[in-house]
């Protein structure tokens, strides 16, 4: 049994297909074929059923690519412990964000934290909060960006600050005429939504849980994957959206007090942590992100008692 031979297996799992691990792991797909039938061989189990399409893991394969994942994992933690002695800020942190959360957070830190580690690859992919956690377990992401708490074991949440949610409304809408907003106030058919599949979107339901969750704008259905999105429409639509604290910090002063209300206290906030596995081995390069985005948003963000904390429908 070969490391290469495990990271085979994984790729095969990760992929469903010999011929799509074979070129994520570089090598011609005769090659990768050959090996894991070695592997099954000297093992004298099946992994993969080939007559599957796409290609499914056995039960006992599943329990041995499991433990692969986490040799390959303990494996790649030498380099980083060599780093770590030499106080060297070096390596590939591969980073998930949700979609409510990377168009406001990430310029907010990124070039600082580029400039003063220029020798740390950052690879960062949006994604959403269900497709985050499947890459960590898989190991195809190193940490998380994302709304918590997740509830679900194996995992480490590290939280970094509490944003509230604000009503943006469309001019005419009669609520504009009160200063602050009451959960009764708000009616889900006024309301333009997210795509199923956001966290932001469960969180807003769950603010609204009084409402239906049925959404019929005005004979319209529309919903979208981009808060920009929402917020334009409202704009110069009718009704209104809610947005994460974040989203309004760069609106001109003249957007926000036109169309921005907040909520009477306690104020509903949402929690944005890091997220990792426990098994995580890149702690220098985690705790670097963590200082980075820490020193970037401002400090009222980072108060836990800020208002009433609103959970989702979790992994």
């Amino acid at each position: 049994m070969t490391l290469t031979q495990l990271e085979y297996i994984v790729a095969v799992d990760n992929e469903k297909s010999f011929a799509k691990a074979a070129k994520s792991c570089r090598v011609t797909q005769p090659t990768l074929s050959m090996q894991v039938k070695k592997l099954e061989e000297d093992l004298g189990v099946l992994l993969f059923d080939r007559s599957k399409k796409p290609i499914l893991t056995t039960d006992i394969g599943q329990r041995i690519v499991s433990q692969a994942r986490t040799i390959i994992r303990e494996t790649s933690r030498i380099p980083e412990l060599i780093r770590e002695e030499q106080e060297m800020v070096k390596g590939e942190l591969r980073v998930g964000v949700i979609p409510t959360l990377g168009p406001y957070l990430l310029p907010m830190f990124l070039p600082h934290f580029m400039q003063a580690y220029p020798d740390v690859q950052l690879h960062i992919q949006e994604l959403l909060s269900h497709e985050i956690m499947d890459r960590l377990k898989a190991d195809q992401l190193d940490v998380g960006l994302l709304v918590t708490p997740i509830r679900s074991d194996g995992f480490t949440e590290i939280p970094l600050f509490y944003e509230t949610f604000v009503v943006y409304m469309s001019t005419s809408h009669p609520l504009t005429d009160k200063d602050r907003i009451d959960f009764e106030d708000l009616n889900i058919e006024d309301m333009w939504l997210l795509q199923e599949g956001h966290c932001f979107r469960s969180q807003v339901v769950n603010i609204c849980s009084e409402q239906q969750e049925q959404h019929t704008q005005r004979g319209l259905r529309f919903e979208s994957g981009s808060l920009e999105t929402l917020r334009r429409i409202v704009e110069r639509q009718y009704g209104y959206t809610l947005l994460p604290e974040l989203a309004t910090l760069e609106l001109s002063e003249e957007l926000y007090n036109k169309h921005v209300r907040t909520f009477r206290n306690p104020q509903p906030v949402r929690e944005v942590s890091i997220v990792l596995r426990r098994s995580f081995m890149k702690r220098r390069l985690v705790d670097l992100l963590q200082k980075a985005i820490l020193e970037a948003v401002p400090d009222i963000l980072k108060n836990s008692k800020r208002g009433r904390k609103v959970e989702w429908e979790g992994y």
